[in-house]
């Protein structure tokens, strides 16, 4: 059977700048989908392989291309349905001075 194992070299950018080279095997492609892939890539100029890694890459991209949730607007997402929540306000002092470290007994010993 000809789509029984497909398999795929899988470069990766990893964080650092680093490049991993993994394997990936896909078994049992329905001869049809290799058939597609064979001529995706013949009419692309490129081999199997190279096609299935762009085609991975294409999808993965536009999959992760959507803007994440921000923390502040899932905690609003679980308590607006709610009503919300009203936190107390803070009574806050006056401003410290900062410490002074100018004094002798900062001195670093020599």
């Amino acid at each position: 059977m000809l789509g029984s194992s497909l398999a795929a070299n899988v470069l990766a950018d990893c964080c650092g700048g680093r490049t991993v080279v993994a394997t990936l095997i896909i078994r049992d492609v329905e001869d049809s989908l290799v058939a597609w892939l064979t001529e995706q890539a013949a009419a692309h100029g490129r081999s199997m392989e190279e096609e299935a890694h762009c085609i991975l890459c294409e999808r993965l991209a536009s999959a992760t291309g959507a803007p994440k949730a921000k923390l502040g607007d899932a905690i609003r997402a679980l308590f607006e349905p709610l009503g919300g929540l009203d936190l107390p306000e803070i009574k806050r002092g006056p401003m410290r001075d900062p410490p002074d470290f100018s004094g002798p007994e900062w001195d670093v010993p020599k």
